[in-house]
């Protein structure tokens, strides 16, 4: 019975989305965006010398595939990968009407988001009156800060010695359907905040909210103010039967690393290991050994978006890209005969573009376990038909009850 590790490097776009002309940063539509193409550009011109140097190195993955699928999905020759694939390779196309996390993923394990979420207006206050005093209630505090559209490390700078103050908690959104919560991991309390995200999350879920998101923080107002890695995200359930579901109805462990328990709000999930992206490549390393034969492991590498794809740092990206280069290099040769490892991502978050928000791009589709052949273009949900055929379970169903 064979295993199946599905990798996602979160918001490592290629380029070429047919729709990016209806996505936008600020007023800029993404047409044109191309995360790993244009980092790859940069670093073959000399913008990326931060902490590394020279092209971008990517041999583990070129090797899979990614030079032809950059190609393939955006007709970008990128600098550096053209390697002749050993793996099979596509670019995959989203559907679903959002450049956001819960998007890429669910329609990756098969179920395409039905719906339009909603978003809040770039308005101060952003929230309705119903939304505020559910937060307050939730609390427990006779106010809130923020209210407003941010960026998750500028509003903490600007509302944290507030915070420490008053007690209150600083709650913004943004461009993706979300309600983030920061709150000071010990002055404010951690399971404080969590239990604060989990009580107000099924009102912003009936409002198709796609997440509500604890962003606790440390540190003071002389020394400045740090995020932790104890991110929660609390999400709406996928309306079908995903990959998750299909595995687990038969019996198979299902492993996610990262935040995939949060994405898919622990449906069919069976063991979850979480930690920064270093532990989380330490966990998948380990369920090489230790997987039984037919699990799924699906794992989210979070930071390339957060640390550096949001923060555009262009050189960052590069490094913790070519750090997952060594890294993956290292798993492949260990896995078993018949496992399927398939490296992809869910959305874009080109660097070198303008604003900070995610890029709508199609995304890598490399497979490890397969042979070499072209997958050519294909759907988001063709990666979750593609795991699910390998396990031999039953397909992911937008239809079918979870």
């Amino acid at each position: 019975m064979t295993r199946v590790f599905l990798l996602v490097m979160d918001s490592a776009g290629i380029g070429g989305a047919p729709d990016a002309d209806a996505f936008f940063n600020g007023d800029t539509p993404d047409t044109g965006s191309n995360t790993i193409g244009h980092i790859a550009e940069a670093c073959a011109a000399g913008r990326a010398e931060e902490g590394r140097s020279g092209p971008l190195k990517l041999s583990t993955l070129d090797a899979m595939g990614l030079g032809r699928a950059i190609a393939l999905a955006s007709g970008l020759d990128a600098p550096g990968l053209g390697a002749e694939p050993s793996g099979a390779w596509g670019a995959a196309t989203e559907i679903s009407n959002g450049k956001d996390t819960p998007s890429g993923h669910w329609e990756l394990a098969g179920v395409p988001v039905p719906w339009d979420w909603h978003y809040f207006p770039k308005e101060i206050p952003a929230f309705p009156t119903e939304v505020t005093r559910a937060l307050m209630q939730a609390a427990g505090t006779d106010g809130i800060l923020g209210n407003r559209h941010a960026s998750g490390t500028a509003v903490i700078e600007e509302e944290g010695a507030e915070h420490m103050r008053t007690g209150w908690p600083i709650c913004y959104t943004s461009v993706d359907s979300v309600l983030q919560i920061a709150a000071h991991e010990e002055r404010f309390g951690l399971e404080r905040l969590l239990n604060m995200c989990r009580d107000v999350a099924p009102l912003l879920h009936d409002m198709k909210v796609g997440r509500v998101i604890a962003r606790p923080f440390v540190g003071d107002e002389a020394t400045g103010f740090t995020r932790t890695p104890n991110r929660r995200d609390f999400a709406i359930a996928a309306p079908g039967r995903t990959l998750l579901d299909s595995a687990h109805a038969e019996g198979r462990d299902v492993h996610a690393v990262g935040k995939i328990g949060d994405i898919f709000s622990m449906r069919g999930v069976t063991d979850l290991r979480k930690g920064p992206d270093e532990k989380l490549m330490h966990h998948l390393s380990d369920l090489v050994d230790e997987a039984a034969d037919g699990a799924l492991v699906f794992a989210n590498f979070v930071e390339f978006d957060t640390n550096f794809g949001h923060r555009r740092d262009v050189s960052g990206y590069a490094r913790h890209l070519e750090w997952f280069d060594v890294e993956l290099g290292k798993i492949l040769p260990r896995l078993r005969d018949g496992d399927l490892v398939i490296v992809t991502a869910d959305h874009g978050n080109d660097p070198t573009f303008t604003g900070t928000d995610h890029t709508r791009e199609r995304v890598p589709v490399l497979c490890h376990g397969l042979g070499a052949r072209e997958l050519g273009l294909m759907g988001f949900t063709d990666v979750g038909a593609l795991a699910a055929r390998h396990l031999g379970i039953p397909a992911p169903d937008p239809e079918a009850a979870p």
